[in-house]
């Protein structure tokens, strides 16, 4: 058994981090479900889906959900998900963050959660170019 994956996104944001994700890791170990929102999206429809996609990903080790933009609707329908053991939520989703998550597929939830966090913490980075001889 292992944790189901559900990401929920703006228009083909969480699609596209996925295929991107798999296609460098050469696999998706994890079951991954990727629904994407847009302006016209019926946020209760789209709920029931998720909820359904809950019930097929979760093996018994629980669920994590990934969203975009805490607020917005993907988050708003994310959190009308969340349970107090089987489903955990993280927002802001990035590269850094779902290659973590797919790099640990036999971790918890409760693990893998915080798999997520700190990818996505240490995947953004600030760089400076320095020029030499300029003081």
């Amino acid at each position: 058994m292992s944790v189901g994956l559900l990401i929920i996104t703006h228009n083909d944001i969480g699609k596209e981090l996925l295929k991107a994700a798999t296609e460098m890791l050469g696999v998706c170990p994890l079951e991954a479900v990727t629904y994407s929102v847009s302006r016209n999206s019926d946020p209760d429809d789209l709920e029931r889906k998720a909820r359904e996609s809950i019930t097929r990903l979760d093996s018994g080790d629980g669920v994590l959900i990934l969203t975009d933009a805490y607020g917005s609707t993907p988050s708003n329908i994310s959190t009308r998900l969340l349970d107090d053991s089987h489903t955990h939520m993280v927002s802001g989703v990035n590269l850094p963050m779902l290659i973590r998550v797919l790099n640990y597929p036999r971790l918890g939830l409760d693990a893998l959660t915080e798999k997520a966090l700190s990818g996505g913490n240490d995947g953004i980075l600030e760089y400076h170019r320095h020029e030499r001889g300029r003081s």
